[in-house]
């Protein structure tokens, strides 16, 4: 069975040059990441995916907090553009959201889906140390809605990324309660687990219809109970398989998570067939 990683970031030499100089401290460093500092190319990013058993990966071109500020950078949605134009068969586009950036952001989101093939938004609310619920994110929200794409968003606690701009953790699960109220159409996917709030996460999940879960960034070895049995029974049709490339690697994740013991028919829902549902990308 081939799994589809929803969160993966793009670690090419391209890529890694737009960012400010904080990640080998802190993927080599805080997270262990085994994963070069100086970046791979596509091709070796496909060969860990084929030996992990993984046929596709979401690539989110991320924006990290306002530019200009400390430690912020933004990913231009061409670099991940035209690794999905290169590889269409393995790679998918999300795209990073600036609530800053008002209508203008919008109107740059709608451009990404409409005409480079984007497949949902993806935002870190730490980063702009605003809260999921903040009203500057609602543009961005309807705009979603009216595109019929998902929009997976961090949360949980957060990390200390760039030492010059230390970030509180805004992204409560238990805030995605009013965006869903508000925006029922809206597929949100909090990533991350929602630890240290697993709970709370998985109740949101499980209120509401329209709120989903992914799983990357925490090892799966690692995971809370409560998550692990989530998955395996009533939230087999609510968790989405992600890694956070270079976060975790492809080839540990999937061996960790086969080690969990999930009955087969949750455990194809979670690799595979939950993303493909929720992100309409058919069988």
């Amino acid at each position: 069975m081939k799994a589809i990683d929803i969160v993966a970031g793009i670690w090419t030499p391209e890529a890694i040059a737009h960012r400010p100089g904080w990640q080998d401290e802190f993927f080599a460093g805080k997270m262990k990441s085994k994963a070069s500092m100086q970046g791979i190319s596509l091709e070796d990013m496909l060969a860990q995916m084929d030996a992990a058993g993984i046929e596709q990966a979401f690539l989110f071109a991320p924006k990290a907090g306002r530019k200009g500020l400390p430690g912020s950078f933004h990913l231009p949605y061409e670099v991940v553009a035209r690794a999905v134009e290169k590889y269409p068969a393995r790679f998918r586009g999300l795209a990073g959201i600036d609530p800053y950036e008002g209508m203008n952001g919008v109107r740059a989101l709608e451009d990404a889906v409409k005409n480079m093939g984007f497949i949902g938004a993806h935002l870190y609310p730490h980063w702009f140390d605003l809260p999921p619920d903040h009203a500057k994110y609602y543009p961005f929200y309807a705009k979603c809605c009216e595109l019929g794409v998902p929009i997976q968003m961090q949360v949980g606690q957060s990390m200390v990324y760039a030492k010059e701009q230390p970030m509180r953790s805004v992204g409560r699960p238990i805030l995605l309660d009013g965006i869903a109220c508000d925006f029922p159409e809206l597929r949100l996917i909090g990533i991350h687990v929602g630890i240290p709030w697993t709970e709370e996460m998985i109740a949101m999940a499980w209120k509401h219809a329209n709120v989903y879960i992914g799983s990357d960034a925490h090892s799966p070895k690692y995971w809370p109970p409560a998550f692990v049995n989530y998955i395996n029974s009533y939230g087999q049709d609510k968790v989405l398989f992600g890694t956070d490339f270079p976060v975790l690697g492809f080839g540990r994740t999937m061996d960790e998570v086969r080690a969990l013991g999930l009955r087969p028919e949750p455990l194809r829902k979670f690799l595979r067939d939950n993303a493909l549902r929720v992100y309409g990308l058919g069988g």
